[in-house]
């Protein structure tokens, strides 16, 4: 008799890559051959994960190939679930892809889906296995209450079940008898599910002797006892109950997606897309920076302070919700994470710095990634979980790890939508129930609207609609050239007036960015940016060590007009006054070049807290700390800096600080619905065919392997062997490879590489007959198969 592994083995190359491209998970790690691959895909959880990427329509199929006695083709099926051939048709097609139903003739269900799917259709197990557990005289007993006489020549368990079958074929009569009570008993278990708790539920009772409606139907095998406290309800007995329907509404086709509100032209909703995909940019590059110089403390659960994350939203003018889902985003992207183990501070990554060197687009591509594969919901921020605590952003009681399938599934059915409609909340939440059924509950529908509420933000979506370049990314395109076109282009000039504002007329190129906003403060946003120059924003410029002429100089270079007087005299009035004490440690001094200034500090009231006592004529000593005399002298309106042992001045503004992620972990933990590509399942194919061949031919499994090159190992310089492992994914080429194990033993392998990232090669390796993944540190060289080494 075929077996499940036969069939999988008699199916060809694209339909083994069709199963694993919808079934991934399968591939981690690539079985031995297909007799390991259809083990693993009968595995509880391998059958779980499948059935829950299936429609509803679908999975009534399945479920009614389950209830179903016999599943010659699809008119039985189409019967039950009130469909047509057609629809039932291409539902069976969906499954034999997944290998949850194989066959050629009779179709059957792949081992392990019967345990997946307990209650098939919401019906309860037949008769005959529902009263398997009871005893041959509790059966007589049923028997001779059904029949009036009792059973004669029935010596078995098998033949008593049989006959109580028979009996229950038809239980009007008896359901009638039962009396109305107990008739509303049966119809709340009819649909499903078809179990209840009761108790005592095995005790012996007879017709004569029942009372309550429970008793009723346990003494007329309406209801089985399946131990002391539970009952259940038989196949026949919810099938008449039912009409003989298996389903009560289960349409073959997903409900509609309702608009909202009137259409809008393409270019109207890709403009507000565009602006809002520019202004999250902004926002997480102004974060970033201010985090740079003045990183929030990690709190001892993981997380972000409150106070943190609303002064986060007070900087950035967004409500507290947004600020969370910005700093989870540039979490999620790389670009944050936190310095040390203890008493560490979060901190932008070095890859930030990279990001920065980007233009728009490319920045957007980076955030987005990230928001689609986290496995976090910044919706979180704030609330309590079920022990009434209070969830941080940033902490792992943020992560949902649904959140990236349902944020793909709800952009999806975005993508589904007519073109220039925008689609009602209720209608995605209708869709998202008819194709993911098994996944539903209270936590899908805030992640479903919280992902709205995300997208439009984000720049995702416009007016609703999900963009054009955004559908670009679902798909697995680029979307910068499209988010490109709808970008207004960085500018490097800005109109300074003699107010003393400058008015940026658009986003500024980086390095102007960053500068302008050390020596002025952001005013207002919007179209264009209004920055203010202030005495105390001046004098942030010069304690970051810029100096008069650097400040003045850069606003020259990039103002359109010439930079007018009252902004001159203000930077060169800070300036004069900038640097004029000298604050070392004694604990610390003061100095300067003019005594009758320290004359002035003495006599003024406010410094009696600062413990100053006179060394000389131009020096005065305090038992402070450095840091707390500059604060103290700058309440008093003085502007002094800090000074080094030598005389030289310390800037008092740090350098914009980094943190390298932990070398042992990712920068976020990601869990999305792998999508494996066309190469690798390739590759997979092959190793599962080469083992299988293996495995048939036993001894002669050595043969089945390439033969290595004779002569050494290659050996090659490091980016040359990495430049050419991606010639050969590039051209699906086939490569001799030198390789060291852990124990620095060298070996040949020749391999068919599939994909170079993240210091792993991972390809298919003929010498092994398996697909392997091989760190690029050990590899010590590469060559050609027709090149010669030793050249």
């Amino acid at each position: 008799m075929e077996t499940y592994a036969d069939w999988l083995r008699a199916r060809g190359d694209d339909e083994l890559r069709a199963l694993l491209s919808a079934r991934p998970e399968l591939l981690a790690p690539v079985p031995a051959d297909l007799t390991a691959l259809a083990a693993r895909a009968a595995t509880p959880a391998a059958i779980s994960r499948a059935l829950d990427r299936l429609d509803r329509f679908t999975l009534a199929v399945l479920e009614a190939l389950l209830v179903l006695p016999d599943s010659d083709g699809p008119a039985p099926v189409a019967a039950a679930v009130a469909a047509t051939a057609d629809q039932v048709t291409a539902a069976l097609e969906t499954l034999r892809r997944y290998g949850l139903a194989w066959g050629n003739g009779t179709l059957s269900t792949a081992p392990g889906v019967r345990h997946g799917l307990p209650h098939p259709a919401g019906l309860g197990p037949p008769a005959r296995e529902a009263f398997a557990g009871y005893s041959p005289d509790r059966l007589i007993e049923l028997i001779t209450d059904l029949e009036g006489t009792a059973p004669r020549g029935f010596a078995d368990s098998a033949r008593l079940l049989g006959r109580l079958t028979e009996l229950l074929a038809e239980p009007g009569p008896l359901i009638d008898d039962a009396g109305p009570e107990a008739r509303a008993a049966l119809d709340a278990l009819a649909w499903g599910p078809p179990v209840g708790r009761v108790a005592d539920a095995r005790r012996p009772v007879r017709v004569a002797t029942a009372v309550t409606p429970i008793e009723r139907l346990l003494a007329r095998g309406l209801l089985a006892a399946e131990d002391d406290r539970t009952v259940t309800l038989p196949r026949e007995i919810a099938l008449h109950l039912r009409g003989g329907h298996l389903f009560r509404d289960v349409p073959a086709a997903p409900p509609p997606l309702t608009p909202a509100g009137e259409p809008r032209g393409e270019e109207i909703v890709v403009r507000a897309a565009a602006g809002e995909a520019a202004a999250a940019v902004r926002l997480i590059e102004e974060l970033l920076e201010r985090w740079g110089l003045e990183p929030p403390p990690v709190l001892r659960s993981g997380g972000l302070a409150v106070r943190d994350l609303r002064a986060a939203a007070a900087l950035l003018d967004v409500p507290e919700w947004h600020a969370a889902l910005l700093v989870e985003v540039a979490y999620a992207a790389g670009l944050l994470t936190r310095s040390g183990d203890l008493d560490g501070e979060w901190l932008p990554t070095p890859a930030y710095d990279l990001w920065l060197m980007r233009d728009t687009a490319g920045r957007w591509t980076e955030l987005a990634h990230g928001w689609l594969k986290s496995d976090r919901a910044a919706g979180l921020a704030g609330e309590r979980d079920e022990r009434d605590r209070l969830i941080n952003a940033l902490s792992e009681a943020m992560v949902r790890s649904s959140a990236p399938a349902t944020r793909r599934a709800v952009l999806e059915i975005l993508a589904d939508a007519a073109p220039g409609t925008a689609v009602t909340e209720h209608a995605v939440r209708a869709r998202l129930a008819w194709l993911r059924p098994r996944r539903g509950g209270p936590m899908r529908d805030r992640l479903l609207g919280w992902t709205l509420r995300e997208a439009a933000v984000l720049g995702f979506t416009g007016f609703g609609e999900l963009a054009p370049f955004a559908r670009d990314l679902l798909a697995g395109d680029d979307p910068e050239p499209r988010l490109e076109k709808h970008l207004p282009a960085p500018v490097d000039e800005i109109v300074i007036q003699a107010d003393l504002t400058a008015i940026a007329p658009g986003p500024l190129v980086t390095d102007l960015a960053r500068e302008l906003a050390l020596a002025a403060d952001v005013e207002s946003t919007g179209g264009a940016t209004v920055y203010r120059f202030t005495p105390e924003s001046v004098r942030r410029a010069l304690d970051a060590g810029r100096t008069a002429a650097d400040v003045t100089e850069l606003l020259a270079r990039h103002s359109a007009t010439p930079l007018p007087q009252p902004l001159t005299y203000l930077i060169d009035d800070v300036a004069r006054r900038h640097g004029h004490l000298r604050v070392g440690a004694l604990a610390s001094y003061v100095r300067t070049d003019s005594s009758s200034t320290l004359d002035e500090i003495l006599a003024d009231r406010r410094s009696e807290v600062l413990r100053l006592y006179r060394l000389a004529p131009t020096v005065l000593a305090s038992g402070l700390q450095r840091a707390d005399l500059l604060d103290g002298l700058r309440a008093m309106g003085l502007a002094p800096v800090a000074e080094a042992p030598g005389g030289g001045v310390i800037v008092t503004r740090p350098d914009a600080q980094r943190a390298e992620p932990p070398p042992t972990a990712e920068i976020v933990r990601i869990r999305p619905e792998e999508r494996t590509d066309a190469a690798m399942l390739s590759a997979a194919v092959r190793a599962l065919r080469a083992g299988d061949e293996a495995s048939a031919h036993g001894a002669e499994q050595a043969r089945l392997r390439a033969d290595t090159p004779s002569g050494e190992p290659p050996r090659s310089p490091a980016m040359a062997t990495i430049e050419r492992l991606r010639a050969a994914v590039e051209r699906g080429g086939r490569v001799w490879i030198g390789y060291l194990d852990q124990q620095g033993q060298a070996s040949s392998r020749i391999v068919e590489p599939v994909r170079v990232e993240g210091g792993f090669l991972t390809g298919y390796d003929a010498t092994r007959a398996a697909v392997h993944r091989f760190a690029l540190h050990r590899i010590t060289g590469v060559s050609e198969l027709d090149d010669d080494p030793a050249q």
